[in-house]
C-alpha cells in the first residue's frame, strides 16, 4: 500500500494554546528517553512513547529536534526508553531540566546500566528498553523515531507515573483495584425467579 501525503486546508487555524489544552486531557505514561554513550549522554522526560509492533518488537517516540538528546540519537542511532514508576517523580523532574540540570548531570542520583547499544538504562524502572533507530520521520519541530527493540529489562513493580492535566499522577494497579472495589455496587444474588 502506498502512503499518500495530502495538504488539507483548514478554514481557521488551531492555536498552539488550543491544541495544548486539548492534549492535556490525554493521559500519558511518563518515560525518560536516554541517549549517548560514556560521558557524552543526555536524556529527556516524555509522554510520547507508543508501541508499534510486537513482531518485530518496535516502538515509536516523538522527539523535539531542539532537545539536547536529539543529536546524540541521530549520531549513535540508538536510544533507551525508561518507563518510570510512581515513586520516580524526582527523576522525571530532573530530566525536564528543572533547576537548569543538563546533560550527564541529569543522571546523578539514580543507578544506570547498559545493554547492547551502550545507552544508559534506568535500574528500577518499570521497564527499560534498549533500542536501535530503525527509521526517522522529520515533521515540523519534531522527529518521529521508530526504534527496533534489542533488549528489555522489566520490573515486578505495579505503580506507574503518568501525566495528566499538567500534573504528575500515580497509577497503582493494586491500590486502584482496591479503591474501585470499595466504591463498586455489591453483587446481587440472582435466583431462579430473577434478581431480588
Amino acid at each position: 500500500m502506498n502512503s499518500v501525503v495530502r495538504n488539507v486546508s483548514i478554514a481557521s487555524a488551531v492555536t498552539a494554546a488550543d491544541f495544548r489544552g486539548a492534549m492535556r486531557h490525554l493521559t500519558g505514561g511518563v518515560s525518560i528517553i536516554t541517549a549517548g554513550r560514556g560521558k557524552d549522554i543526555s536524556g529527556m522526560t516524555v509522554t510520547s512513547v507508543s508501541s508499534l509492533s510486537v513482531e518485530p518488537p518496535s516502538l515509536i517516540v516523538g522527539i523535539n529536534r531542539a532537545a539536547s538528546s536529539w543529536p546524540l540519537i541521530a549520531r549513535h542511532g540508538a536510544f533507551g526508553v525508561n518507563i518510570l514508576t510512581a515513586d520516580q517523580l524526582d527523576i522525571a523532574e530532573r530530566f525536564t531540566g528543572k533547576g537548569g540540570v543538563k546533560g550527564a548531570d541529569r543522571f546523578t542520583g539514580a543507578e544506570w546500566t547498559t545493554r547492547a547499544t551502550g545507552v544508559p538504562l534506568l535500574v528500577g524502572a518499570l521497564a527499560a528498553v534498549d533500542c536501535e533507530v530503525e527509521e526517522v520521520i522529520e515533521r515540523h519541530s519534531h522527529a518521529i523515531v521508530i526504534g527496533r527493540v534489542l533488549d528489555v529489562i522489566a520490573s515486578e513493580r505495579t505503580a506507574a507515573l503518568a501525566y495528566w492535566h499538567g500534573e504528575y499522577v500515580a497509577i497503582d494497579r493494586e491500590e486502584d483495584a482496591a479503591r474501585l472495589a470499595e466504591v463498586s455496587l455489591p453483587s446481587r444474588h440472582v435466583h431462579a425467579s430473577g434478581p431480588r
